[in-house]
């Protein structure tokens, strides 16, 4: 443990100036000895480092490597999945969430995991107990099976300990070497996976700084996913989901911490059903950017603070609120004022006649012609310093005959107090998550990016799993599930919290009004 010197300044009602001083000491100097024994740390004489030894200067230079990771940059610019960075998305037959295809272990298994910034733990069915199906005839979007993974399988594999300080055992831990085992679970649907906690090799490139492109086998954690239940085993994410959320056990905050890329990645998904991943990216000098708030004083989630919604040239009164912006979430919810504020400005807004149909889930659609779909008002979101986030396609349409679309605004309503911005609303920006500045950022983009990063699969040169035009414009399922279950829950902040008090997150089903993901670190 460092040792922390505190300077307390007193604050006095005077033009007199005051000079502040304090003593410096060596790491490894007799008086920080004396110290840290005074603060009841076991420190013999045998284990402090003789001055101009060996062991001394070889512990400084860990010092000075371990300071210039975490403050003078990282060993990569960017890293990304070894396959590639793109992502994928497949509509309704995975839930309408976006995928990237992922390698694990030695020899390395390839995984299609949902990109999730609502959670934090990746993990992949394994060892299955009871898992989704995983052959690719079950699905009609892929042309060789979906993997499982096996830790007894890979080399490099271990089982996480429950002494590790990313594991929280229960009492009932039988011994500190024990596995550590996990379970995520729903309030809604019976939604959970569970299983032990793997540490292993995830596989990744980069071109690094001004280098060739390079190979990188990076330590993570990940759930070794044995049993799942309810929306897992109807169509969400059946090959595992990666977290990508500020918890310490994510992938982005345990590559940043090894010192491989600064704190910070990026997604951007376009409207071709594609888009890329890059871990370590902090976007550019001319992107937008909003600051994250905390939660309960610490940030936990990307929660941002939306100003007012804007819909055409209307940009509406009390519709500030607080919104989680969460890719494992399908869709976008507003709390119930903001939303009956938001639809009733749009509703007059639109010429086209609306109607009521049961099999969607959207109170709002229209049976629009050509031209009523053309005038459709956009819609807008206004963050902080009225930085501006257009939504470029907040419609879902499916044709109902050859004059007229059925056209359904994507928006749905939460009894919370805050918001979450789903994928929906995502879609045609690059997004950068900078967890270094905690701020977020965006930039209009289709994703095709200025990066050196192979953007096409490299199994088959094109997109793998290209969906058909019928399959994009399917009804969404009424029992889905997005993947977003391996963060805490928070409570909920009182009536009335400033933004910067909002205490509590959520992931939202297609249809159900909530699921909230519960992670523990159990016991067996």
């Amino acid at each position: 443990m460092a040792l922390r010197f505190v300077l307390c300044l007193l604050l006095v009602e005077s033009t007199v100036g005051l000079t502040f001083s304090s003593k410096l000491i060596h790491v490894f100097s007799d008086e920080a000895k004396a110290v840290w024994g005074n603060r009841g740390k076991n420190v013999s004489v045998e284990s402090w480092p003789k001055r101009d030894s060996s062991e001394y200067f070889r512990l400084l230079l860990g010092n000075d490597l371990t300071r210039q990771r975490m403050k003078l940059g990282s060993q990569y610019d960017t890293l990304y999945p070894s396959q590639g960075s793109r992502t994928l998305f497949f509509g309704n037959v995975f839930d309408w969430l976006h995928y990237t295809w992922i390698d694990i272990g030695t020899p390395n298994v390839s995984f299609l995991v949902a990109l999730d910034a609502g959670s934090d733990l990746l993990w992949v069915p394994c060892d299955c107990i009871e898992c989704a199906p995983l052959s690719a005839n079950y699905y009609n979007v892929l042309d060789r099976d979906l993997s499982e993974y096996s830790p007894s399988l890979s080399s490099t594999s271990r089982h996480l300990p429950c002494s590790h300080q990313l594991c929280n055992p229960s009492s009932t831990c039988k011994s500190p070497k024990e596995p550590c085992p996990y379970i995520t679970q729903y309030y809604s649907a019976n939604t959970s996976s569970s299983g032990f906690l793997i540490e292993d090799k995830l596989h990744l490139a980069s071109y690094g700084k001004h280098a060739a492109q390079t190979s990188v086998k990076a330590s993570v954690i990940l759930g070794c996913g044995r049993k799942q239940s309810g929306g897992y085993l109807e169509g969400a994410a059946p090959d595992g989901v990666m977290g990508l959320g500020p918890g310490s056990i994510s992938v982005p905050s345990l590559l940043a911490k090894a010192g491989l890329i600064q704190n910070s990645f990026s997604l951007c998904f376009n409207e071709n059903d594609s888009g890329r991943i890059l871990f370590g990216d902090q976007g550019h000098a001319t992107q937008q950017t909003t600051p994250f708030l905390p939660v309960d004083g610490e940030f936990v989630a990307y929660f941002v603070g939306v100003e007012s919604f804007c819909v055409g040239s209307s940009c509406l009164k009390k519709t500030e609120h607080q919104a989680l912006i969460d890719t494992g979430t399908s869709f976008t919810y507003l709390p119930n004022e903001v939303y009956n504020l938001v639809v009733s400005e749009f509703d007059k807004q639109v010429n086209a006649a609306r109607i009521i149909l049961q099999e969607f889930p959207w109170e709002y659609c229209y049976n629009a012609s050509m031209q009523e779909l053309i005038n459709i008002p956009m819609i807008k979101l206004t963050f902080s310093r009225n930085q501006s986030f257009p939504i470029h396609n907040a419609m879902f349409t499916h044709p109902a005959s050859q004059e007229y679309t059925i056209a359904c605004l994507t928006l749905m309503q939460t009894d919370d107090n805050y918001g979450t911005i789903g994928q929906n609303f995502l879609k045609g920006y690059h997004m950068v998550f900078d967890r270094d500045n905690l701020r977020f950022g965006w930039s209009s983009s289709n994703c095709a990016g200025k990066d050196r990063a192979n953007l096409t699969s490299p199994w088959n040169g094109g997109s793998p799993n290209p969906l058909p035009a019928n399959q994009q414009q399917s009804i969404p399922k009424t029992h889905s599930v997005p993947p977003a279950v391996a963060g805490p829950a928070f409570p909920k902040p009182a009536a009335g919290a400033p933004p910067a008090s909002v205490a509590t997150w959520h992931c939202l089903n297609l249809l159900s009004l909530l699921v909230y993901p519960l992670l523990f670190w159990l016991s067996h």
